[in-house]
């Protein structure tokens, strides 16, 4: 199997998990169980922007891309990859950390929400309504 192969993979393998990391949680609103897997993605995802590091995908693809003869790169997948897509200048700490907020941001808000739905379901589950300010138990 080819090296460069590999590494193309692992290009696509990286930007389908900062895909899940971001909008994973929509996901969750189809499939709550998917749960298990993007909390400790975005999670992992939003240490990564805060910290500063390099995903070890990184360092995968660049040693894989020497391999094959071609050169490697410094920085991050972000900085190669998304920035001069995203953003001409670079990458700054300051987009690092709103890389960081929204991925929280949005999973908290998500999460949040499905928190309130389950606790709903849950209330109807066990049969406890509410009339006139009252809770009262279905029979």
């Amino acid at each position: 199997m080819s090296y460069r192969f590999l590494a193309d993979a692992v290009v696509l393998a990286h930007l389908l998990f900062i895909v899940f990391v971001v909008l994973g949680g929509g996901l969750v609103l189809l499939w709550p169980r998917l749960a298990l897997l993007h909390l400790p993605a975005a999670c992992w995802g939003a240490f990564i922007e805060i910290s500063a590091g390099i995903c070890p995908l990184t360092p995968l693809e660049n040693a894989w891309r020497q391999a094959a003869g071609e050169a490697g790169y410094a920085g991050s997948f972000i900085e190669h990859y998304l920035l001069p897509i995203i953003y001409p200048v670079g990458l700054t700490r300051d987009i690092q950390f709103v890389l960081a907020a929204v991925v929280i941001v949005v999973n908290l808000g998500i999460y949040g929400w499905l928190l309130y739905r389950w606790r709903q379901l849950r209330a109807v589950g066990e049969g406890v309504g509410v009339a006139g300010g009252q809770k009262t138990t279905a029979r």
